[in-house]
């Protein structure tokens, strides 16, 4: 058989779902070999967002979502899903090619990315983005290289890994029995978890068990690891309060007694203070970025007063950002699993405390009256209409800290965002692929410049007939950016009447100008069993910065500068 034969039979082993893709270059042939496979190709109008939904693919479902297609484009608008999973941990796939043209890359290029003279160097720009890249010269090498991506994408820390085919290679005739051996595909990708140490465990579970107030923050290895019910135990086993990272959001139901809310400079005061109070902090699958630590504001985490408990899967992560009295390094789900199972404490003061603090989800300016929507009515009204199994994506902006704020998640596993590189027209396309995989109701939040930039992701929902909700909070601009300082060039948008675009591509259109009929309007628009766009104009003038934690940030000494 050919090595692209091969390599569809070594995707088919590993369980392959989907290839999210656009054929084109010498990715063509594989695209020809999968017409035969039970491997569904799913192709959106751009390899952007084909790898948007690879990453997201991987972020839920663990195992790595594979994206596919020519070199120059999957390095280029395809490197935007490559590089959230690389900064948020997903893992992920990538199936590409040089476009070499064969005797030709040496001539005057046209598209090639050998790296050869005159032309572009495809594994440069992939080495700067994936953990790791391959280059196979021949049929065997480049079934083996397909098999380690798998088990590179998943070892450790996940992340993005990509094989760029050798056009002559994917096309030859596969050795029946190459030398070296090229393994079967499962047993060569095969991974295993690792777990911390039983000494540093001790002394974890030691500290813990001896807090008065203990406090966990739990980032995005929870969700990684899918260690939703070990978090919960090991919050039970030493009475402690569960606050998230803003990737972590969801790996707690939001309404649980012990769910504090979301740390960082757009995250909620009470959830902040509560880390400032904590005795003894456990952080869990977090690097504790910048804005997860309000820019290391004076006060906020104090590794000189507070022990400090970090676990992670990579080890350079423990201690990174503050010292850390405990590293455990390892899976998360084995780690918490490991903690639960030592001997806990009580206090009286985390229940309260969380409960206390989990009056930020509504705020006290929020009243669902009048005809001006303001974003926090939006937002609310979202979190109000959907039940407990509805996924959320959101973009980036504004929008993503308004339901930072006041989307209370009732599940976990439930609000996915993108903040790994954090780029705009994340979230429509990330909810094509959350609807792949679910029968439950999916939600995508933008803004109206996220949107505009993959809206053809209602395209793609008409033609593989799924159906989530495209809700756009739409200030005509770029109103994180605008909030700023209005006079920088290029903020506002002229007025863009997304009702049509979405009846122009087969889809229900809808606009909600009116707070009295939000929740009315938007209950029905998710119920639908085909896309909707729900376009809700609200009102600029209302500005993020006046919700942020600003009296948590004077309080403890100001902004790092």
């Amino acid at each position: 058989m050919k090595t692209v034969e091969a390599v569809v039979e070594a995707l088919e082993a590993l369980s392959v779902e989907y290839v999210f893709g656009y054929p084109g270059g010498r990715v063509i042939e594989l695209f020809e070999a999968l017409a035969d496979s039970p491997i569904e190709v799913i192709r959106p109008r751009d390899e952007r967002q084909a790898s948007v939904m690879a990453e997201l693919y991987g972020r839920r479902t663990g195992k790595p979502g594979v994206l596919a297609g020519q070199g120059p484009w999957i390095a280029s608008i395809g490197a935007i899903g490559q590089m959230e999973a690389r900064l948020g941990s997903s893992p992920m796939v990538v199936l590409t090619e040089a476009s070499e043209r064969g005797e030709y890359a040496q001539l005057a290029p046209y598209q090639q990315a050998s790296g050869e003279y005159g032309g572009l160097d495809i594994g440069s720009v992939l080495e700067g983005i994936t953990t790791e890249q391959w280059q196979p010269g021949t049929p065997a090498e480049t079934v083996r290289a397909v098999q380690l991506a798998f088990k590179h994408a998943r070892a450790g820390r996940p992340g993005p890994t990509a094989v760029v085919f050798d056009g002559d290679a994917i096309t030859a005739e596969y050795p029946s029995n190459p030398t070296p051996p090229v393994w079967e595909a499962r047993a060569q990708a095969r991974t295993w978890h690792a777990g911390p140490a039983i000494d540093d465990l001790e002394q974890a579970g030691a500290e813990l068990a001896a807090a008065d107030r203990p406090v966990i923050v739990a980032g995005n290895g929870v969700h990684a690891a899918d260690a939703y019910e070990e978090l919960l135990a090991v919050a039970e086993t030493f009475d402690a309060v569960v606050t998230t990272s803003y990737l972590g959001k969801s790996t707690i139901a939001e309404n649980h007694e012990r769910a504090a809310g979301v740390i960082g400079s757009f995250g909620h005061e009470p959830a902040n203070t509560i880390v400032s109070e904590a005795d003894v902090l456990l952080v869990v699958g977090s690097r504790l970025n910048p804005m997860d630590t309000n820019w290391l504001a004076d006060g906020f985490i104090r590794p000189d007063e507070q022990t400090l408990i970090h676990a992670d899967v990579d080890p350079r992560n423990a201690g990174w950002v503050y010292p850390a009295s405990v590293g455990l390094i390892g899976d998360a789900a084995e780690t918490l699993l490991a903690l639960a199972e030592h001997d806990g404490g009580t206090n009286d003061w985390a229940l309260d405390r969380a409960r206390e603090a989990r009056s930020a989800f509504t705020p006290t300016e929020y009243a669902n009256d009048g005809d001006t929507v303001a974003p926090q009515h939006a937002a609310m009204a979202i979190s109000e209409v959907i039940d407990s199994e509805t996924i959320v994506t959101a973009d980036s902006g504004n929008n993503r800290f308004w339901l930072l704020q006041y989307l209370q998640t009732a599940a976990p596993g439930t609000y996915f965002g993108s903040g790994g590189v954090g780029g705009m027209g994340w979230a429509p396309p990330a909810a094509l692929s959350a609807a792949l995989t679910t029968q439950n109701d999916v939600v995508c939040v933008t803004g109206d410049g996220g949107f505009a930039m993959t809206m053809t992701a209602v395209e793609t929902a008409v033609e593989y007939d799924l159906s989530p909700t495209f809700v756009i909070l739409n200030d005509t601009g770029l109103g994180m950016v605008r909030q700023m300082d209005e006079a920088i060039p290029g903020v506002t948008f002229p007025e863009t009447d997304f009702v049509a675009i979405a009846d122009a591509f087969g889809a229900d259109g809808i606009r909600i100008e009116s707070t009295a009929t939000l929740k009315s309007t938007l209950g029905d628009a998710i119920e639908r069993s085909s896309p909707v766009v729900v376009d809700i104009p609200i009102d600029p003038s209302v500005q993020m910065s006046d919700l942020l934690a600003s009296s948590f940030y004077e309080r403890v000494g100001g902004l790092h500068e």
